[in-house]
This record gives structure tokens, sequence and C-alpha cells, in this order.
């Protein structure tokens, strides 16, 4: 009973080598984290085809967004641990923890790509009576609670900008919460609110099209896709200690995946990354090519983790400090 018990064990055990020696065998799952037409759906879905090619098999990508970014993580962690779900995520989940929106981060997953990571900004609806950052300022202190500002919930690229700008200075406004930086530049066009953080490579576009306008980017310096901008740091530069910071672009999957398939996987979009195509895209939006992955991709996701918990715990929104999971501080 014991050598068949064995036997059995061994057999199973060298079925499951074989078949992940065949990975993948069948299409993959892409769970993107954000909605349709915003900056993790441009960069995801550009890569995709060049993924496909690389494992010659489909990508098959889903849209799940909420909980900023929590019910597409808390989806791919329930699914096997098998290569076959990829988590196509934003920078969000690094906050999840503190903020209690989620005891899961990116700790607890592997990372398989940092792809990219991007460069925030501050735009304003086209016929805003305002054109820099710091007639914005002057506006909102003269107009309290009448500036109506889109935001992506707690944890989103928008409250990390709001926070800093909290930082430096006092202002009284409206917030108005949309699943994902593309419906709400959509209604930033539209009129329906005013101003809206978001990444440049998300706005670059309706920016060149003159359907919205830059006030400042949330960095440094200026940026080439847009020397006319300045840089938050011009007009409040006490910011210049939490910067530069941004949102990045990676693909995950659960923590017990088998070697084979991540080393696949890895692999095939590391060379993706380097696609003249898609490397055309990011410079053209304004992106950083990271193509980042194992020990590099690791420390850079735990000083991401650090920075950002830290951050939301100063400004007041977290629900727990970083030191109940351990974040180090920066």
């Amino acid at each position: 009973m014991k050598k068949t018990t064995i036997a059995l064990l061994a057999a199973f055990s060298l079925s499951s080598t074989a078949s992940f020696a065949d990975y993948p065998s069948k299409d993959i799952q892409g769970v993107i984290m954000w909605g349709a037409g915003g900056s993790t759906d441009t960069v995801m879905r550009s890569i995709a085809p060049h993924v496909e090619k690389e494992l010659g098999t489909d990508l098959i990508l889903t849209n799940k967004s909420g909980g900023v970014g929590a019910i597409s993580m808390k989806y791919v962690n329930k699914k096997k641990a098998d290569g076959y779900t990829l988590l196509m995520g934003a920078e969000n989940p690094q906050m999840h923890k503190v903020l209690g929106l989620s005891n899961i981060d990116y700790s607890d997953m592997t990372p398989i790509s940092l792809l990219a990571r991007g460069t925030p900004m501050i735009m304003a609806r086209n016929d805003a009576p305002y054109n820099t950052m710091q007639e914005f300022i002057d506006y909102a202190k003269a107009n309290p609670n009448k500036v109506k500002i889109g935001s992506t919930g707690k944890g989103g690229l928008t409250s990390i900008v709001l926070a800093m700008l909290a930082s430096q200075v006092k202002l009284d406004y409206i917030s108005i919460p949309y699943k994902g930086d593309g419906p709400a530049l959509t209604a930033l066009q539209g009129g329906a609110i005013d101003v809206m953080p978001a990444v440049l490579g998300a706005a670059i576009e309706q920016i060149k099209a003159g359907r919205m306008k830059a006030l400042s980017m949330v960095d440094v310096e200026r940026n080439a896709l847009l020397p006319d901008v300045a840089p938050i740091t011009d007009t409040l530069p006490g910011m210049k200690s939490y910067l530069p910071w941004g949102p990045f672009f990676g693909v995950f999957v659960k923590k017990g995946t088998p070697d084979e398939a991540i080393e696949k996987l890895q692999s095939a979009f590391q060379k993706a990354a380097t696609n003249p195509e898609f490397v055309s895209l990011m410079q053209n939006r304004g992106y950083t090519i990271m193509n980042t992955s194992g020990e590099a991709a690791s420390t850079f996701l735990e000083a991401y983790r650090s920075t950002s918990s830290w951050l939301v715990h100063d400004a007041g929104f977290s629900k727990f400090s970083p030191e109940k999971f351990d974040i180090r501080k920066p």
C-alpha cells in the first residue's frame, strides 16, 4: 500500500512537471485592474499582441475594476496558481493594507514584469478660468467648494496627488468619484468636472487635441512632450520632498505558480516590451519603459510600498499604520 502511494505521488509529480513543460497549452486570462480607456488598460492592451506572439497563445483580456484595484486582485488570488490567470495592474495595491481595502498587496504575489511607469499631471477642462497651477489655487481659494475634482478612490493616483497638494495648501473642493481615470477624463472633457489629476500617458492625446488643458506636471522638471507645462514645484516647492513619484504598470501571478510558467511568462513579457511598436507607443504617450522582473522588480515594489503607504498615513487617510504590516519608513 505504501509503495503504491509513493508510486502514485511520483507519477503525479512527473505528470505535473510535463504539463508545465508544455505551458501554455490553452488561452491565458489577463485581468486588467482598471476600466477601459484608462492608462492601465492602454498599456496592457498595447503589449498583449506582442506577448501572444511570444507565447503562441491568446491573452483574453477582461477589465475588472472596483475597490481601487482590490476586486481584481482578490479575483486573481482565488484562482489556481497555474499561470493561466494574470493580474494586470497599477500601483494602487501597494497601499491596500494601510487603507484597509485588502489584506493582500503585491508582496503576496509574484511579479512577472514591471512594464512602465508614468508621470502624473493635473488637468483642467478646456474652458476653465485658470491656465496655470497658481491661477487654479487662487481660484479655488476664492471660490471654496465650487471646483469639482475627479477621483478614483482612496489609494488611487488622484488621492495621492491631492494628499501631496493638501500638505502644501488648503483647498476646499467637491470630490467626484469615478471607476478609473478613463471615465473621469471623459467627464472632464464633457465639463462634468473641472479638474482631474491623472497620468500623462492617459491624457496626452486629449491635451494635444485641445479637449483639455494641463495646469502642471507633478514632477520636479518639465517633460519633453509638453515643454510649456511647468512642474508643480515651481508653484509649490515643498512638493520636492515627495517627488519624483508616479504610477507604474505591472503583470503579476498568484504565489505558488510553477517556476516553469513564471519563467516563460517573464521571458515573453521581457521580449514583448522591446518590440519597436510598443516602445514607440509608450514613448509617444510619455511613459518610461521599465521592463523589470525578478529581484529588481521586488526591490522596486517594496520601496514604492514604503513611500506611498507612509504618505497616505501622514496625510491622515490610512486606516492602519504601516508599522502594523512591518512596512519600513523611507
